[in-house]
């Protein structure tokens, strides 16, 4: 039965939007409902019916589910937005099943990008600038001209962009990485640790 006061009905928006949203964030990092199930131990079934509305989504689903997807809870079920679009990022969902999400708006300096990339076919390309990539979760597989190396959650990569690149997930899976672009070369600046003294 609704409350007086409408909390009823709101609760209930929020639980109906939570299926559509577990699919989207699936589907965005390239897994399947198999992978989903082996990895959080859920059947394929009960994941389906969970996606299309048809079970009730509960805490004992969905703290399993938020782990699995390295999010926080409270991104599954849409707390409201705070008005500050700093803190709620529009993501742009790219072909093959990426995602990318511009944590910066700062024409003409370093833009920082939070990326979720799909398996897809590598392809090299060149331009102008800088990069440097951070390993989140998953594995990255970085091609620059003939040397490639895979890199693990916290590890870092940086390149000239002029060189031909391509990267994206080392195996099956979405790689979950930070990304970050100078646009005329722009390069970072390291500050050395102070020696304990």
């Amino acid at each position: 039965m609704d409350n007086d006061n409408g909390t009823g009905g709101e609760v209930e928006r929020i639980l109906d939007a939570i299926g559509p949203r577990l699919r989207a964030l699936r589907r965005d990092r390239g897994l399947t409902l198999e992978a989903l199930a082996a990895t959080t131990g859920f059947s394929v079934s009960t994941l389906c019916r969970l996606e299309s509305g048809k079970r009730r989504p509960t805490l004992e689903l969905l703290i399993p589910l938020a782990r699995a997807h390295r999010i926080a809870l409270d991104q599954l079920v849409a707390a409201p937005a705070s008005g500050d679009p700093r803190v709620h990022l529009a993501p742009l969902h790219k072909g093959h099943g990426s995602t990318l999400v511009p944590l910066t708006q700062y024409p003409g300096r370093v833009q920082v990008f939070k990326q979720v990339l799909a398996p897809r076919e590598p392809k090299l390309v060149t331009h102008e600038g800088y990069e440097w990539l951070y390993v989140l979760a998953g594995e990255l597989r970085l091609v620059i001209g003939e040397h490639e190396s895979t890199l693990g959650p916290g590890e870092v990569a940086e390149f000239d962009t002029r060189e031909p690149h391509w990267f994206g997930p080392a195996g099956t899976t979405a790689v979950e990485i930070l990304h970050l672009f100078g646009p005329r070369g722009d390069r970072a600046v390291v500050h050395p640790r102070p020696a304990a003294g």
